[in-house]
């Protein structure tokens, strides 16, 4: 592999490109220009002249000079090879001249990377937020504050970050919680210069604690954030953070202009939801960001706080679940309004609201003005059919925004009511062993452990159908006769002697050391890995296989050696899986010590459920049951949940690729995941796995089964398993479940 700088395009030789990969790399600017002339990646360079000089034919699409001769330039050349263009950041190369560039250069495919596709772009692979939240990449929730003043909005941050201050006070390693504030453009009341004045004069924060970045002034240049003795607590710029800077302190986001500018707050409050070191700290208000916005209504700036996630990247949902919202601050210095806050709407007619249907009309405080319009304010939520009324009152132009704000209060209601939001604990008791003394976690690992296994103890053959050392192979010599091209199949007593030529360097000691580096497993030692390779080989020459034989179909050897240890490694956890767990004297318990603790702040399921029926107790509030479709048998297993009155609350437990964000048991190898997991009015648990008919009788759902029993048996009343199916013994989901719960 080569690497350069796009500035050391003239040392790269053709040697180069015949016999390594190369990387060049350099901004997009040096190639994206309207004009070439001048520009030193397209001009004329003698050096690259062994690039061309070979070819006879130039191809169309090169750059000529004035004669017509193409250029030996940087461009040309990578026209000629076809390279494969990697773009960071590439929401910013949409342009058209950005298209003439990539014809100059006639890439071979294009690979893009960011943040914030544009609409229509090929999307081939995306991260959900709530997936990097999981690896602790960002700081979620956002708490969000709108103040009716921006006084009141840097006031608000600089109390917010004086907090994080002191909650980081112990943290290691270190961090500096920093503020990043948006001023307004230079033409108005609050530009930057103004705001620094502002913080120095009247919040009495120290000018060296404050740097200024805007297209004249870049004050963070050469400072490292990241020094524990660097000052800088406080960044002001417009929209001058672009791409390349990057200090995950940025904590607080504060904007004194307006947040329906999209790209700019996009760029701006990405800075902020970075996690510091990418992992969570153990201070919870550390995992969080906080957006503090001048915005006297409330629900206005959750919903265009949203729009801006979702604009980033976010889905919707993810958009809602990820903003905390503690209300609106009515003065400065005054109280917090309790959220979710009210949706307030200008209505041109008073009278039209007079004639709304008296159920919906009761809903609504009415405000009459003189001009005859009204101010309709909705306190508590609606139901999406009374929504559809009240949007009548608007115009068309208007009834999206005001619906936006309906929506976002109505499935925030719905969160901030839910048992997650009211701090209610979730936790599942956990299957455990008690060995020597100690309770652990059971866990496949420690059955492999405590079985004994040891791979020396097993068999080191290799059966004919495990492997066999003479491939399969076909021979056929091509000739020319007389202009006409013939071929014919060699013997295989010809090419035998060939084949099994062996290279003085290989014995039988060499041939078991290669074994063992190829086979090496991280729970077998190398001694042991070495002695059962080494008795592979003499087994194999014992059954009068050529050495040479071996060496030759070496890799098929190898693969057959780990194929054969997986075999008795599997062998062996099933074994140590039944004695360890389901012997009569087994030390099996079900403990909270161990107990698996549903986190209220995180449910990371990558899609949600929409459908018309309203799940009332999902842990997690009814617009977050996650990844169950709206038909089907696991629906109705759980709408079964949701009815029955013997149940608090549940939550959907199998999430897609999310192994540490549900409850789990173990399996002989691996886990088990329930579909569902819910706490009873009684304080038992009860835990529900769903399987199809034609799942039923499979030998993996009955070890579910077992391991579920099991974990019901040792729980001494506290936990029930069902194995549920569509009908077993004339009963359905919603009897199977009755049956088990009058238990």
């Amino acid at each position: 592999m080569r690497v350069f700088d796009i500035e050391e395009f003239p040392n790269i030789r053709p040697t180069d490109m015949r016999d390594a990969a190369c990387v060049i790399v350099g901004t997009i600017q040096t190639l994206r220009v309207e004009r070439t002339e001048g520009r030193k990646v397209y001009d004329h360079h003698e050096a690259l002249e062994p690039h061309f000089s070979a070819l006879k034919n130039f191809p169309a699409g090169l750059e000529r000079d004035e004669q017509g001769q193409p250029k030996y330039s940087f461009a040309n050349l990578l026209h000629l090879h076809r390279p494969l263009m990697i773009v960071d950041e590439a929401h910013n190369a949409v342009t058209g001249l950005t298209h003439t560039m990539h014809e100059r250069l006639n890439p071979a495919c294009i690979v893009e990377f960011t943040a914030t596709p544009k609409p229509q772009s090929n999307v081939l692979f995306s991260v959900s937020a709530s997936a990097l939240k999981s690896e602790e990449m960002i700081k979620l929730p956002i708490v969000l504050t709108a103040h009716t003043s921006w006084q009141a909005a840097v006031s608000g941050a600089l109390a917010e970050r004086r907090r994080l201050a002191e909650a980081a006070r112990n943290e290691t390693p270190f961090i500096r919680p920093i503020i990043l504030f948006q001023a307004q453009n230079q033409d108005q009341e609050v530009h930057a210069k103004a705001l620094r004045q502002h913080l120095i004069d009247n919040e009495q924060i120290s000018a060296e604690k404050i740097a200024v970045v805007t297209g004249d002034q870049r004050e963070l240049d050469g400072i490292d954030l990241f020094d524990p003795k660097c000052p800088i607590e406080y960044v002001i710029t417009v929209q001058a953070l672009k791409e390349g800077w990057d200090c995950s302190f940025a904590y607080v986001f504060c904007s004194v202009a307006n947040i329906r500018s999209a790209t700019d707050v996009e760029q701006l409050l990405g800075r902020v939801l970075r996690m510091p070191y990418a992992r969570r700290r153990s201070v919870e208000e550390l995992n969080c960001a906080y957006a503090h916005v001048c915005e006297p209504d409330f629900i206005n700036a959750a919903v265009n706080l949203k729009d801006r996630l979702v604009d980033m990247g976010f889905e919707a949902e993810e958009a809602e679940d990820n903003i905390e919202t503690p209300g609106l601050d009515l003065q400065e210095g005054g109280a917090m309004a309790p959220a979710p806050a009210t949706v307030t709407i200008h209505v041109p007619s008073a009278q039209a609201v007079a004639a709304l249907p008296a159920p919906v009309r009761e809903q609504l405080n009415v405000e009459s003005t003189p001009d005859g319009s009204a101010v309709v304010t909705v306190s508590k939520p609606l139901s999406e059919q009374d929504e559809n009324v009240v949007l009548t009152l608007v115009s068309p132009g208007e009834q999206e925004q005001v619906r936006k704000q309906l929506v976002f209060q109505r499935h925030q209601a719905a969160r901030l009511g839910c048992p997650a939001s009211r701090g209610e604990r979730f936790a599942v008791p956990a299957l455990c062993l008690r060995v020597q003394g100690e309770l652990q976690l059971a866990e496949p690992d420690l059955f492999l452990d405590l079985g004994g296994w040891k791979l020396p103890d097993n068999k080191a053959t290799l059966t004919p159908d495990e492997f066999k050392p003479v491939e399969g192979y076909q021979s056929f010599e091509f000739d020319v006769d007389k202009d006409h091209i013939t071929y014919g199949h060699v013997s295989a007593s010809v090419r035998q002697p060939e084949l099994r030529g062996l290279d003085a360097a290989w014995d039988e000691k060499v041939l078991a050391r290669w074994l063992d580096r190829q086979c090496r497993q991280p729970d077998i030692g190398q001694t042991e890995m070495l002695e059962f390779v080494r008795r592979v080989v003499a087994d194999q020459l014992d059954r009068e296989v050529p050495l040479g034989a071996l060496v030759f179909a070496k890799y098929r050897l190898a693969k057959a050696v780990t194929a054969k240890i997986a075999g008795y490694r599997k062998a062996a956890e099933t074994s140590a899986y039944q004695n360890v767990l389901f012997a009569n004297d087994a030390p099996t318990e079900v403990s909270f010590d161990f107990a698996f603790d549903l986190p209220p702040d995180r449910y990371p399921a990558k899609w949600f459920y929409r459908g018309s029926f309203r799940f009332a107790k999902h842990y997690y509030g009814a617009d977050r049951v996650g990844e169950l479709k709206d038909e089907g048998e696991e629906f109705e297993c759980a709408r079964a949940l949701d009815m029955n009155p013997d149940v608090h609350f549940w939550v959907r437990n199998d999430l897609s690729g999310r192994p540490h964000s549900a409850f789990r048991l173990p399996l002989a190898s691996g886990w088990f995941y329930p579909d569902f997991v819910a706490l009873l009015n009684d304080g038992r648990v009860f835990v529900v796995e769903y399987k199809g008919a034609h799942l039923i009788n499979d030998p993996d759902t009955k070890q579910k089964d077992n391991i579920g029993a099991l974990w019901e048996a040792r729980s001494k009343g506290k936990g029930l398993f069902l194995m549920a199916e569509k009908e077993r013994e004339s009963l359905g989901i919603v009897g199977q479940i009755r049956h088990k719960l009058a238990l």
